[in-house]
């Protein structure tokens, strides 16, 4: 199995510590908010690493981590903690806020097919690790304290930048002048914040009351779960410059070798061919998916036909492709499990096998989901060529397995579609126009006509026989 590493920026054989078994540690979310699709990328790609890694006969520990504290409004140390910054905003505590995103975060990831970690750690479950990590440092002295905090000292580790290969000098030149002119250097991090005394967030330490700095969390609770080194270390490309190169420089000089063996990032997801942005109102979460009568696992799908190394561009009308293109491979794996034929047994070994060597080829799923289609249009229909289209979901995730619920052709209409019927329903009753249109467009693009009749709406859409089906769902009183 070959695997890039961001490190050395190139492929690597993968070879783990331990025979049999690897150790992963995946950055997981700061729950202030809903996680955005660009956020599920990285799970989407965390999820296949795991299942490629399973396929190929490798036991996991893989620990995420939930950020619930320490994570500041800008990635560089500036600004206030988001936790914060939401509670103040929503009137609740920030442990109610984190409860609340990271029950919707998991929804989410499940309805994505995402496989859990073995390890979900909490940052505020850490604190006193935390502590202990930074008076190490201090200790070594690469920390040093100045009236708002403890600082890691970048001059001290003559690596720092290796990840991100930046120009460190030409960085430290560029910097703007510092808010605080008690670091060394402006791209020193913080390790630790004192805390004013209104601060919501705050514990006990030799420096007085405050919270951990984002980055010294991670270092942290991969090291008590996974120890001093670890195989592979997950992300998106954005951590790269900050947040991972901090991780690298605060682990390495207290433990005086590297901790991670491989780093893997996937890359970003545009919309539009652009970035998401909150202020141009394209940070889609999985709920803006459902709400347009999208399937998750079209999104899912949609992931897995790019290379997870390479942008990834969202669109409306590309979700619409990916959906239909799932839906026709749910039909043709159904008719394998009802096929009689027989195949040559060399020709399913030979495909195996070329599935096997695409996903073990630094993640190709790309490649692997051709050779899966390849099978799929199979002129023969063959019950063996079912079960091995079921093997091969073991890594896709798509659920092949349940197709027969995707394509229910009766007349009634589907239970999900009269759902969203009934929530656009109740979104023109609370004048919600904005929801009610995108539910109509979405189940339009589906293949589902909407009209709106006094007590109800009326549906129309094509059923699997080719022919005109109606329904009406009448308003809840």
């Amino acid at each position: 199995m070959k695997v890039f590493n961001t490190l050395s920026r190139q492929k690597e054989e993968f070879v783990p510590i331990n025979p049999g078994e690897v150790r992963i540690y995946s950055c997981g979310p700061t729950v202030y908010n809903h996680a955005h699709i660009g956020n599920m990328r990285a799970y989407v790609f965390m999820d296949t690493l795991r299942r490629v890694l399973k396929f190929n006969g490798y036991k996991l520990k893989h620990v995420m981590n939930i950020t619930d504290v320490g994570h500041l409004t800008s990635d560089a140390d500036e600004g206030e903690d988001k936790m914060v910054k939401t509670a103040r905003e929503q009137k609740k505590t920030p442990w109610e806020i984190a409860e609340y995103y990271t029950a919707i975060f998991f929804k989410d990831i499940e309805e994505l097919n995402i496989e859990k970690p073995e390890i979900i750690a909490k940052a505020t479950d850490h604190i006193n690790e935390m502590i202990e990590f930074v008076k190490g440092l201090c200790d070594k002295g690469y920390g040093y304290e100045t009236s708002d905090g403890i600082y890691f000292d970048i001059s001290k580790f003559k690596d720092y930048g290796k990840l991100s290969k930046i120009d460190l000098e030409g960085q430290k030149a560029g910097a703007r002048v510092e808010v605080n002119p008690e670091k060394r250097n402006p791209l020193d991090f913080a390790l630790w914040k004192k805390a004013p005394r209104e601060h919501i967030m705050q514990w006990p330490s030799p420096w007085g009351m405050g919270y951990p700095g984002w980055h010294i969390e991670c270092s942290t609770m991969a090291r008590k779960y996974l120890g001093d080194t670890f195989d592979i270390h997950t992300g998106g490309v954005d951590h790269i410059p900050i947040h991972h190169e901090n991780e690298i420089a605060q682990s390495e000089a207290l433990l005086g070798k590297p901790a991670v063996r491989y780093w893997m990032h996937n890359e970003f997801l545009l919309v539009d061919n652009g970035k998401m942005s909150k202020s141009l109102g394209n940070t889609y979460t999985i709920d803006d998916i459902k709400a347009r009568g999208f399937s998750p696992l079209a999104f899912r799908y949609m992931c897995l036909n790019a290379n997870y190394r390479s942008k990834l561009n969202f669109t409306w009308g590309g979700l619409q492709a990916a959906q239909t293109a799932l839906e026709r491979l749910y039909e043709a794996v159904l008719q394998h499990r009802e096929g009689t034929e027989k195949v040559d047994p060399a020709e399913l070994e030979n495909a195996m096998k070329e599935f096997s060597e695409a996903i073990s080829d630094d993640l190709n799923i790309p490649k692997a989901l051709g050779i899966m289609w390849n099978l799929a249009k199979y002129p023969k229909k063959s019950r063996e060529i079912y079960e091995t289209l079921i093997t091969m979901d073991s890594i896709t995730g798509l659920k092949l397995a349940e197709a027969e619920k995707k394509t229910k052709s009766d007349d009634e209409l589907d239970a999900e579609v009269k759902s969203l019927v009934l929530q656009r329903l109740e979104a023109r009753k609370e004048k919600n126009w904005k929801l009610a249109d995108e539910i109509r467009d979405g189940l339009k693009q589906r293949g589902y006509t909407l009209e709106d009749k006094p007590g109800g709406t009326g549906v129309v859409w094509k059923g699997a026989d080719g022919f005109e089906k109606k329904a009406f769902v009448p308003a809840e009183k």
